[in-house]
């Protein structure tokens, strides 16, 4: 059997729905003509990609190694396909949050001067790769490491972390924290994407409640309504400065590493130039 585009997009219906009904909708197909597109790719690679049953459906190991694969394959395709690209597409940066902070106008201002032919575009996608593992981005900022086939990093800088409080805080007016004045308050978490666990904190003596958050919205929000306080990073304060919250040097906590990331060899050729110049410009 040869394998079509279209059983790799039914695989990944499947896999983002969790379920074969409701990846039938979505794709328009009935619910046993998506099945046998399921087996049909099963059976070509020799494996089980899914254990499905009448109320539940789960991928396999070897489906969850697919998936990404497959994402990025799919993405791949499209943007061969895309005819407003054939002039030169885009160059795609992703991140999860906060971007490169107080370089990130600097870098697109440069990028568009010295690159006006190949516009640049920055992508927030909450992801931890920030869309890269799915192929829905050339290069990420990250900021923790990963590890994945095929890909490549460049360290960019370290960030200093800091203590992120309600403005109306009695902690809000103190020039500097440390992790200990934070372990009696509620601390906002964005466990998909954040760099913040408890973790940081000595063993036995971490936060006792978490406020979970899903991205940096919903974590600005919590600590601005007084839910919690946050750790965060120097970006995060140059990137979404908010007269509800106050952000302060957190002196004992450990920096962050901010890593460039992308596929090798690259989806774009212009990717080792943005690779370059976002070093030059975090650089000075």
């Amino acid at each position: 059997m040869t394998v079509e585009l279209r059983h790799l997009r039914a695989f990944l219906a499947i896999a983002e729905e969790g379920s074969i009904t409701r990846a039938a909708a979505r794709l328009r197909l009935t619910q046993p003509a998506l099945s046998r597109t399921l087996r049909q790719l099963e059976n070509h690679l020799g494996v089980r990609l899914a254990d499905r049953s009448t109320h539940h459906l789960a991928l396999t190991p070897a489906g969850r190694a697919l998936r990404d694969r497959a994402a990025a394959a799919v993405a791949a395709v499209d943007d061969v396909l895309d005819p407003a690209h054939l002039g030169g597409r885009p160059i795609r940066l992703g991140h999860a949050w906060s971007a490169l902070g107080g370089h990130t106008v600097t870098l697109l201002r440069r990028w568009r001067q010295q690159h006006p032919h190949t516009p640049l575009e920055l992508l927030r996608i909450d992801e931890r790769t920030a869309g890269l593992a799915r192929g829905r981005v050339d290069v990420a900022v990250l900021r923790q490491p990963v590890d994945l086939p095929g890909i490549r990093t460049q360290r960019l800088l370290d960030e200093p972390r800091l203590a992120t409080v309600p403005a109306d805080s009695p902690l809000a007016g103190r020039a500097a924290l440390t992790l200990a004045d934070l372990v009696d308050q509620p601390i906002a978490v964005n466990a998909a994407t954040g760099t913040t666990t408890l973790e940081l904190w000595p063993a036995g003596r971490a936060p006792a409640t978490v406020v979970p958050v899903a991205n940096t919205d919903d974590w600005l929000a919590a600590i601005s309504a007084g839910r919690a306080v946050g750790v965060t990073t120097a970006a995060t304060a140059a990137m979404y400065p908010n007269p509800a919250v106050a952000y302060l040097p957190l002196t004992d906590a450990p920096p962050v590493t901010v890593l460039l990331a992308w596929r090798e060899p690259p989806g774009h050729p212009a990717v080792a130039d943005l690779v370059a110049l976002a070093r030059d410009t975090v650089r000075g």
